[in-house]
């Protein structure tokens, strides 16, 4: 099996941590020397291992930012308490 290249172009955010220091991350990652994309996965402490993730282009972002909005903006405040 091929070697499997990558670089963290960007560091966007951690959006969680596991009890073993995984930490679910949106980063900006450049795959096998391409173009780098956005990219949704867990990572070890050292980001040497990850696991299963997604990667998404630009548009991919904008959609899906568009699509959060509109449902932050469907939240009734009333509905929370």
């Amino acid at each position: 099996m091929a070697e499997l290249k990558f670089e963290i172009i960007e560091h966007i955010g951690v959006l969680s941590e596991n009890a073993k220091g995984w930490t679910k991350e949106l980063n900006k990652v450049s795959w096998n020397e391409r173009p780098a994309k956005y990219d949704l996965r867990e990572w070890s402490p050292d980001h040497s291992r990850m696991g299963k993730g997604i990667t998404l282009t630009d548009e991919d972002i904008e959609a899906l930012k568009a699509i959060l909005n509109d449902e932050e903006d469907d939240i009734d405040e009333n509905d929370i308490l």
